[in-house]
């Protein structure tokens, strides 16, 4: 696990679960965060025993914003020359959902050849006889 990951790790861990207030409550209001903007509103007045808000301090370190778990910086690939591009120590690879099976399998045979990490490796189905 490189340090990223590890510091990455670390932080995710200190952050609360961000939802919407009383979307426990009410089948009708989704658990996406809104901003609670009533006078008398639990949340908004941050009563002890109500879900935190979303403040900037619960933000990730800069150099770590928005890498994947793994740490490494995730770059989406749709064919063969775009995979030479990367770089292996710090990007890793996925392969864009629009891609066809044979050509999926030659993207993941050069990646493990240039020693890309393939965040969605080529999984192949069994012939069912």
């Amino acid at each position: 696990m490189s340090e990223a990951s590890l510091k990455k790790s670390v932080v995710k861990r200190k952050k609360p679960d961000f939802v919407r207030p009383e979307s426990w409550r009410y089948v009708r209001i989704k658990p996406n965060w809104r901003r609670p903007k009533g006078i008398d509103h639990k949340v908004r007045k941050e009563y002890k025993g109500w879900p935190a808000r979303v403040k900037i301090g619960y933000g990730s370190p800069k150099e770590i914003r928005g890498l994947h778990p793994s740490g490494f910086k995730e770059v989406l690939i749709h064919n063969v020359q775009e995979l030479l591009k990367l770089d292996p120590k710090t990007e890793a690879a996925r392969i864009a959902h629009t891609v066809g099976t044979k050509k999926r399998i030659e993207i993941f045979e050069k990646a493990k050849e240039l020693g890309i990490h393939v965040l969605n490796p080529v999984r192949l189905r069994r012939n069912e006889s």
